[in-house]
C-alpha cells in the first residue's frame, strides 16, 4: 500500500487469499479507518466511542412491546392494565429480546479483552441501510466482524454432495436450516472489506446459550468460523496476540 520495502524477517502481516505482505503501519491505519466509516447505530452515540452491544435489538425490543401493550389497553378499555399484565409476550417480540441479550453478553465479553492491539465496535450501521452489525473486533493481525446469535439446539454443519453431486453445506442449529446466517455474516464482511481494503477481514458466527458440546463443536463454513461464545473470546485473545 505505501511502498515500502519489506525484506526477509521483517514483521508483517500475510494475506492468503491475494498471497501479498502489508506493513504493519498500513494494517493499522487501515483498521483505524473503520471506526469512522461504520457509525454506531445509536444517534446520540459519538463516533468515537465503541459504541452500545445490543442497542439497536433492545430499542426495536422496546418499541414492539409498546405497540403490543397499546393495543391490548385499545382492545380492553378499563381492563387494559390486566390484560397486558395477564398476556403472554408475543414470539415476534420475545425474539428481540433474545437477541439483544446475546449480543449484549458477547459484548461484554470483548469489551473485557480491549486494550493495547485489540479494539472493539458495537452495533455499528451499515452505510445506506438500516441494517448493523453486532461486533467488529480490531486486532493487529486483521479484523473479525461477529454477529451474535441466541438459538436453542445444537449448530452443526451438514454437507450434502460429494463426488457426482455438488458439494453442499448447510448450517443446521437443532433440526433449523440457519444457512442464511452464514450468508449474512459473508455480506458483513463484504461491507468492511470494501470500506478498509486490503485488511483480513473473518467473519463469525457466535451462539449464545446453544447446545454446545463439553468439547470442540466449533467449525467453519464458506470461511465463516461458527463457534461459542467462550471460543469467540479465545479467538480475538490470539488474535490480538499474533504478531
Amino acid at each position: 500500500m505505501c511502498g515500502t520495502s519489506l525484506p526477509a524477517g521483517t514483521e508483517a502481516i500475510y494475506e492468503s487469499e491475494t498471497k501479498t505482505v502489508r506493513c504493519l503501519e498500513c494494517a493499522t491505519e487501515a483498521a483505524e479507518s473503520t471506526s469512522h466509516d461504520l457509525e454506531p447505530a445509536c444517534e446520540a452515540l459519538p463516533a468515537n466511542e465503541s459504541g452500545v452491544a445490543g442497542s439497536s435489538a433492545r430499542r426495536e425490543y422496546e418499541r414492539r412491546k409498546a405497540k403490543d401493550e397499546e393495543k391490548l389497553r385499545e382492545k380492553w378499555g378499563p381492563f387494559g392494565g390486566i390484560a397486558v399484565v395477564l398476556s403472554d409476550e408475543r414470539q415476534s417480540t420475545k425474539s428481540w429480546d433474545r437477541g439483544a441479550i446475546g449480543e449484549e453478553r458477547l459484548g461484554a465479553r470483548l469489551d473485557a479483552l480491549a486494550a493495547d492491539g485489540l479494539a472493539v465496535l458495537h452495533d455499528r450501521r451499515i452505510p445506506g441501510s438500516k441494517a448493523n452489525i453486532d461486533h467488529i473486533a480490531i486486532t493487529r493481525s486483521g479484523i473479525w466482524v461477529i454477529d451474535a446469535k441466541r438459538y436453542k439446539g445444537r449448530p452443526e454443519l451438514k454437507i450434502e454432495g460429494g463426488i457426482f453431486r455438488p458439494r453442499v453445506e448447510k448450517l443446521l442449529v437443532g433440526r433449523r436450516d440457519c444457512t442464511k446466517l452464514v450468508d449474512g455474516v459473508l455480506k458483513q464482511v463484504d461491507v468492511v472489506r470494501d470500506l478498509i481494503g486490503d485488511v483480513p477481514v473473518t467473519g463469525a458466527l457466535c451462539f449464545v446459550d446453544a447446545d454446545w458440546p463439553l468439547i470442540g463443536g466449533a467449525f467453519s463454513t464458506h470461511g465463516v468460523h461458527v463457534l461459542a461464545e467462550t471460543a469467540g473470546k479465545s479467538a480475538c485473545r490470539r488474535a490480538r496476540r499474533r504478531r
